[in-house]
């Protein structure tokens, strides 16, 4: 299973894998039955989650139902638990949505929910991120996770996501980092996915993160609050939900 997963992910165009995914994983799924692990996003219960990965698969991380991996479902629980998202229902910017969050957010914000990425067909408007097509002060909240990493000019898209949110809003800006890294390592020299892949740990990626990334996102103008919400869990939360250790880069403009 793991070897297959690994498979398909390295040699399937994300954009194919993303329209045909949500019916096969269920079945998959029918493997795990049980009730020792619970996705918080969506609610079923497994015996244990799908592993998944690039480079090495990881044990327990893909909900079969929702999709939603281990970064999802601790994003989850801080939306519901830490902020007023769902009660406030902001005007809010979604940039490469994941689908295990898409049906939910649209439930609660309606048309406020704007969707968009380059090439996802889950998002409802085609940009570029390097080059927002939003009027400035456009938007209350803006989620963007693990996609910088793939992105040519990393710091031009800050820049945007900064342009298009009001003062007084906030975003989410996930990212893989390095933590043995100081600084990003990034070689524009670098192009083959085989050699991304040994060098960023993933053949569409064009950096490597260290921990110079919150400093990134200050210089585009951002306040940048780093969260290690797994902290703020109990040890039966992080078993059951099927958690592990992601920083929660909570960024707000002034």
């Amino acid at each position: 299973m793991k070897g297959a997963i690994r498979y398909v992910l390295n040699h399937v165009p994300r954009r194919y894998i993303q329209r045909v995914v949500h019916f096969v994983t269920p079945v998959l799924g029918l493997a795990y039955v049980g009730r020792r692990e619970q996705c918080p996003v969506c609610g079923h219960h497994y015996r244990k989650f799908l592993p998944y990965g690039y480079a090495v698969s990881r044990e327990n991380a893909l909900c079969p139902w929702c999709l939603a991996l281990e970064r999802h479902r601790l994003l989850w629980l801080y939306l519901c638990n830490e902020t007023d998202l769902f009660e406030a229902c902001p005007r809010l910017l979604h940039i490469a949505p994941e689908r295990c969050f898409i049906r939910r957010l649209e439930r609660v914000l309606g048309d406020r929910y704007v969707t968009a990425d380059l090439e996802s067909p889950l998002a409802k408007v085609k940009m570029d991120i390097q080059q927002i097509p939003f009027e400035a002060n456009s938007f209350d909240v803006v989620f963007c996770n693990h996609i910088l990493e793939h992105v040519e000019d990393d710091r031009r898209a800050m820049r945007e996501m900064f342009r298009i949110l009001r003062p007084g809003g906030w975003g989410i800006m996930l990212s893989p980092v390095n933590y043995a890294r100081e600084h990003t390592y990034e070689d524009s020299s670098i192009t083959t996915p085989e050699a991304r892949l040994a060098a960023f740990g993933q053949p569409d990626h064009v950096r490597d993160y260290g921990r110079d990334y919150a400093d990134r996102l200050v210089e585009a103008g951002f306040d940048v609050e780093e969260i290690d919400y797994v902290k703020y869990l109990t040890e039966e939360q992080v078993a059951r939900y099927g958690l592990r250790r992601e920083i929660i880069y909570l960024v707000r403009k002034r």
